[in-house]
């Protein structure tokens, strides 16, 4: 990965999570001491938060360092719950869902 793809992609992803917390960016900008248009020049592009200003990123959005580069937590749960509500389903139900989907192939 080239650093211009890292850096959309760092962009993309605190975008991502910032809007699944509702927060703004000039409010979130604000909350972590900064200059109301700093993490929208992230999200930009324009700039990379140094490793301070990261971790003050993550502590702020209540994540793990780690867990900011991982695929989203929401995509995830939500795979979950659909896959414990088809193990629920009888084995004619799921066929009925299978059949529903092919019609749509």
């Amino acid at each position: 990965m080239d650093f211009d793809t890292f850096k959309k992609d760092f962009a993309d992803k605190l975008r991502l999570l910032r809007n699944e917390k509702k927060i703004s960016a000039r409010e979130m900008s604000l909350a972590l001491g900064q200059n109301v248009n700093y993490i929208n020049y992230i999200e930009n592009g324009r700039h990379l938060p140094s490793m301070q200003g990261f971790f003050s990123i993550c502590e702020y959005l209540d994540l793990q360092p780690s867990e900011f580069f991982e695929k989203s937590n929401a995509s995830a749960s939500c795979k979950s719950e659909n896959i414990d509500f088809l193990y629920s389903l009888t084995t004619g139900q799921l066929k009925s869902i299978i059949a529903m989907i092919k019609e749509f192939l």
